[in-house]
């Protein structure tokens, strides 16, 4: 029954490895805790039994964000069963988990985004191709926004050095277009013309970013080398995705467009998108605190 589900997951729904794995990996636990690993029961798979096995998850210390993901896993799969007929009732469509906390990962300023990307050019050893890959790698995720996955997806392809725009393929193998600005066409073109041929190996094939040994580049690899590029150029450790955060935090700041940033970051919902409306609200306040004559009590 998982593996049709898996199968349903990848080839139906088209949703990436990572999220069919983390799915699969929910619903086991949940399996395990509600059955006692017996066989599949009606009666025994109820509302009630799933309510109490995320309120254990609860109780063992899993995050907010960590719980709704399971009770999301097990609304995805109670509806298959309904559909699949190995259930004439689907148990989870009552689930709710506790609201989110509207916590974002960790941002750096502008200032520091460009502290961190210039450090790349002022390097004693910069035309490293390694180096030089590095540098186009991270002025893309910030230019961009796209995702960690999106970038180590990318082909040479997908590159439009003449009309400077990506085309990306996101979750549940959505396609868009996006753009990209100078900075990151200046990078990405020392890097395909200079750094890319000396990393090439066959087994690279179209890859646009290649690791070490010439095969496309590995997210965990990105994530090692900019936590690295954070510390030599003395900036806040960030991740990848704290960099698409970044990105997006500071269009927003600039006063882009929400349904622009929406489409440039490749959310489904605005809902998702409107979270960095809070991260400007708060700088707001912050500067309302420190500039009004009313605005604090003396």
């Amino acid at each position: 029954m998982l593996r049709q589900w898996e199968n349903y997951l990848t080839h139906t729904r088209g949703l990436s490895e990572h999220t069919v794995r983390a799915y699969v990996h929910d619903v086991t636990q949940a399996w395990d805790f509600t059955l006692a690993q017996a066989d599949l029961d009606g009666e025994q798979f109820t509302s009630r039994a799933l309510r109490a096995w995320l309120a254990d998850c609860t109780r063992s210390g899993h995050s907010r964000a960590a719980v709704a993901r399971y009770a999301s896993s097990l609304r995805t799969f109670g509806a298959w069963l309904r559909r699949s007929h190995y259930l004439e009732v689907d148990p989870t469509t009552k689930l709710r988990s506790a609201p989110l906390d509207q916590v974002l990962p960790h941002t750096l300023n502008p200032a520091q985004a460009k502290q961190l990307l210039d450090s790349y050019q002022q390097r004693p050893d910069a035309d490293d191709p390694q180096l030089q890959r590095d540098r186009a790698m991270f002025e893309v995720l910030y230019s961009t926004g796209i995702r960690v996955s999106e970038l180590t997806a990318l082909n040479l392809g997908n590159l439009d050095a003449t009309a400077r725009t990506l085309r990306v393929w996101g979750k549940g193998s959505k396609e868009r277009v996006v753009p990209y600005g100078t900075a990151a066409h200046a990078a990405l073109r020392i890097w395909v013309e200079q750094g890319r041929p000396q990393l090439f190996t066959p087994q690279a094939g179209e890859a646009l970013f290649l690791g070490a040994r010439g095969g496309r580049i590995d997210a965990r690899v990105v994530r090692d080398r900019l936590t690295a590029g954070c510390t030599w150029a003395k900036v806040p450790l960030i991740s990848p995705h704290g960099l698409r955060h970044s990105a997006a935090t500071h269009m927003v700041e600039g006063g882009a467009d929400l349904r622009a940033v929406q489409d440039l970051l490749g959310h489904s919902s605005l809902q998702t998108t409107q979270r960095y409306t809070h991260v400007d609200a708060a700088r707001l306040s912050k500067i309302v605190r420190q500039a009004h004559p009313r605005a604090t009590r003396h």
